[in-house]
């Protein structure tokens, strides 16, 4: 029987909060925050493995045991094979170089020789479609072109293993497409190993060959896509509040960052549930590191599906306009005043920017579920599975006799 290419065995990381020293450290226990618990499964050479689970459940730690970046604290892990990681967009790159030179660099980092970036290096800035930027700084490079500089490296020099986080959702969903079907060729034509982490349960469905699902640090559930994911999705409870501080996954510069977002019903009152067609209010607390001012502050709200298809994005610059500049954080609210979605469970991605710069982005900030309601005049009650969206308003008209 043919080696896993890796093999994880009673995998914990443990975090200590706080710092202490001398006598202090003596006198009284650190808290600690498991990270990862008694965490063990393979993954068999040319599979792709998907990972998903929460924020916070513990994917991106396991990923980043996984690239050497920290180490265990309990357990092992063996890896059969070079390993390259893409974990964070543009690691490994130099912000004052060019973006060949950082071809050349990050190529390195992963283990290659010179000879084999020159090898692939046409391949690699083909599929990045950065060519007319080559001679540019990475610095001036977006976000987006970062990582697919980024990918293209690491999927184009021969790794045996390839570790990817979230980051391809950075890129625009052509480039996105064009990554998976190269994580396909990566894993089946060319029999490599994929671990690939993802909020995307579309992605993880057609992509991968099992998945792992993590909760509370633990692994929740291990097999095919449709029960992993039926798993992720029954063991998330619906809540009306969540506390966002100290949700390691996320995007943007961290000027400002969301702290807490909580759910109110059409009476300012907590919400769980959210009956068909009725008004739901968001409100998000945010706050700024102390000698940040926010000018020209900008949020964003999109509900999505269970699968983190965006369903409806409401931007506070493009419904409101310009909103009042912020100085040490604060409170924002946004009304719905009917939120026409069918019987199901939604989950908020939150952003935060200012003058054009991502500050925060979480993905499945919060959940909440849509619940049935007669809502027409016939009194019929709508099922789930009929699409997303429950109203659009309409008018029937007949004139049988045209039709004679």
């Amino acid at each position: 029987m043919t080696e896993p290419a890796i093999q994880i065995e009673h995998l914990s990381k443990r975090y200590r909060l706080g710092t202490t020293t001398g006598i202090a450290r003596l006198l009284r226990r650190t808290a600690c925050l498991d990270a990862l618990r008694d965490v063990s499964f393979d993954v068999r050479r040319g599979e792709v493995m998907g990972v998903i689970g929460r924020n916070g459940a513990g994917k991106s730690t396991l990923l980043k045991i996984l690239a050497r970046i920290t180490p265990p604290s309990d357990g092992r892990i063996t890896l059969r094979g070079r390993v390259a990681s893409l974990l964070e967009v543009g690691t490994g790159f130099h912000p004052e170089l060019s973006g060949l030179e950082n071809i050349y660099l990050n190529g390195s980092i992963l283990g290659m020789v010179r000879r084999e970036i020159r090898r692939k290096l046409d391949q690699i800035i083909e599929f990045s479609g950065v060519e007319r930027f080559l001679d540019t700084p990475v610095k001036r490079y977006s976000s987006g072109m970062r990582v697919r500089l980024a990918f293209a490296v690491a999927a184009h020099l021969d790794p045996e293993i390839l570790l990817i986080d979230e980051v391809l959702s950075v890129g625009d969903a052509s480039f996105q497409q064009r990554c998976l079907g190269k994580m396909r060729d990566v894993a089946g034509r060319e029999g490599r190993t994929v671990l690939f982490v993802s909020h995307n349960m579309a992605a993880v469905t057609t992509l991968c060959d099992r998945v792992v699902c993590l909760a509370n640090s633990q692994i929740a559930a291990l097999g095919d896509p449709e029960t992993a994911i039926a798993s992720y999705l029954s063991g998330q409870a619906t809540a009306n509040e969540a506390d966002l501080r100290y949700v390691e996954q996320r995007e943007g510069n961290g000027d400002a960052i969301y702290t807490r977002a909580r759910l109110l019903n059409e009476h300012d009152q907590p919400l769980s549930h959210l009956p068909m067609g009725r008004a739901m209010t968001i409100e998000l607390r945010f706050e700024t590191r102390p000698d940040t001012v926010l000018n020209d502050p900008c949020f964003g709200i999109s509900i999505c599906n269970s699968v983190g298809q965006p369903l409806l994005r409401l931007i506070s610059r493009e419904t409101h306009g310009q909103l009042p500049p912020a100085r040490a954080g604060g409170l924002v609210r946004l009304h719905i005043e009917r939120l026409d979605l069918l019987p199901g469970n939604y989950y908020l991605t939150l952003g935060l920017s200012n003058l054009g710069q991502q500050l925060d982005l979480l993905k499945d900030a919060i959940k909440f579920e849509v619940v049935p309601r007669a809502v027409y005049p016939t009194g019929k009650v709508v099922a789930p599975g009929h699409g997303y969206v429950m109203f659009a308003p309409c008018h029937w008209s007949t004139d049988y006799a045209k039709a004679a």
